[in-house]
C-alpha cells in the first residue's frame, strides 16, 4: 500500500480543482474518479455560465480541460470508486471497488450529490436534451419554449420562477395537493402571482418522450384526481425533487446534517482533523460549477496549510513518492 500526502475522493469540479492546487503544491495528489468522471457538470450538454469561456463549452469538454490542467502539475487519476474508508487513525485508509487500498495523510472529499430521479422511461435517455436538474444552468436554452417543472418544494418554485425569464410558459406538476406544498409562503406568493406559471396538482410524470429531432417533445402524465393519463406537450422537463448526497460510504465517521450532507467549517474542515470536503457533498444550496470550483480551492488550501503545520508529525513518504532534487 502506497502512502500519499493527499487523496481526493471524486472528480467533479471541486475535486479536480483541489487536485490542481495540491498538485501545484507538489503534493502529487491521487484522485479517485468515482462512477461519474466530471461529476454532474459532465452530463450537462452546454455550460454558458462558467467565467472565462465566451462561447458555450460542453460539460465533458470542461471536465477534460480540468483533468489535463491538474495532470500537468502531477495529479494522478485512478479510474475506480471508493468502497470504504477508515478515518479512525492516521494514515487514513481509502479502499476502492477494485481492491486497492490507499494510505493518506489527508483526504479531500468532493464526491458530490446526485439529483433525485423520477425513475421514469426517457428520463435518463434525454438528460441534456430537454431533461434537466438545473434551471440556472440550462434555462437559457429554453428561450421562447414551454417547460414542465416537477416538484413542490423551495427548489422547484425558485427554479420555476427563474425559468420564466426564458420560457413562455412554465407548468409546475406536483404529486400532492396545494395544502401539501413544501415551498415557503413567500415563494408560493411569487409563483402564484406570475402569469407565466401554472400549477397542476395531483399530477405525476410517467414518461418523457422525444420528437424527431431527438429533443423532448412531450411527457406522459397522470391526473390522480380524475385518473386520466395523457401526453402533455412540452419542450423540457425540469426535475426538482431533492438531492441525495453521496455520503453513505463514510458511515457514521463524519458529521452530517439530517439530509446526509457533510458538515464543514469556514475552512472546509470536517469533524475529523485532516479530512476536508468541498462541492455538493457539503453544499445543499448553490450547486454550481463556479461555486464548487471555489470550494475546491478553499479545501485544497486548507489541506496544504494543515500538512505544512503538521509536517513534523507525518511519516516520510516512500522513496518513489518523493521528488528527487534537480
Amino acid at each position: 500500500m502506497k502512502r500519499e500526502r493527499v487523496v481526493i475522493i471524486g472528480s467533479g469540479p471541486a475535486g479536480m480543482t483541489a487536485a490542481l492546487y495540491t498538485a501545484r503544491a507538489q503534493l502529487k495528489p491521487i484522485v479517485i474518479v468515482g462512477n461519474q468522471f466530471g461529476g454532474q457538470a459532465a452530463i450537462t450538454h452546454e455550460i454558458e455560465n462558467y467565467p472565462g469561456f465566451v462561447d458555450p463549452i460542453s460539460g465533458p469538454e470542461l471536465a477534460e480541460h480540468m483533468k489535463a490542467q491538474s495532470e500537468r502539475f502531477g495529479a494522478e487519476y485512478v479510474w475506480d470508486s471508493v468502497s470504504g474508508v477508515d478515518f479512525s487513525e492516521r494514515p487514513f485508509k481509502v479502499e476502492t471497488l477494485n481492491g486497492e487500498t490507499f494510505l493518506a495523510d489527508s483526504v479531500i472529499i468532493g464526491i458530490g450529490a446526485d439529483p433525485r430521479k423520477l425513475g421514469v422511461p426517457g428520463e435518463a435517455e434525454y438528460t441534456g436534451f430537454g431533461v434537466s436538474y438545473c434551471g440556472t444552468c440550462d434555462g437559457f436554452f429554453f428561450r421562447g419554449k414551454e417547460v414542465i417543472v416537477v416538484g413542490g418544494g423551495d427548489s422547484a418554485f425558485e427554479e420555476a420562477a427563474f425559468l420564466t425569464k426564458f420560457a413562455t410558459k412554465v407548468t409546475i406538476m406536483y404529486r400532492k395537493g396545494e395544502e401539501d406544498l413544501r415551498a415557503g409562503a413567500a415563494l408560493q406568493k411569487r409563483v402564484f402571482n406570475n402569469e407565466k406559471i401554472n400549477v397542476l396538482y395531483h399530477h405525476t410524470v410517467n414518461e418523457v418522450k422525444a420528437g424527431e429531432t431527438g429533443a423532448v417533445s412531450a411527457a406522459t402524465v397522470t391526473n390522480h384526481e380524475t385518473g386520466e393519463t395523457y401526453d402533455f406537450k412540452t419542450d423540457g422537463v425540469f426535475i426538482f425533487i431533492g438531492h441525495i448526497p453521496n455520503s453513505k460510504v463514510f458511515g457514521d465517521q463524519l458529521a452530517t446534517d439530517e439530509s446526509g450532507y457533510l458538515l464543514t467549517d469556514e475552512r472546509h474542515r470536517t469533524n475529523i482533523e485532516g479530512v476536508f470536503a468541498a462541492g455538493e457533498i457539503q453544499d445543499p444550496i448553490w450547486r454550481q460549477v463556479a461555486t464548487s470550483v471555489g470550494q475546491g480551492t478553499a479545501a485544497a488550501m486548507s489541506a496544504i496549510h494543515w500538512l505544512e503545520e503538521n509536517e513534523d508529525d507525518l511519516q516520510p513518504l516512500e522513496p518513489e513518492n518523493v521528488e528527487e532534487p534537480a
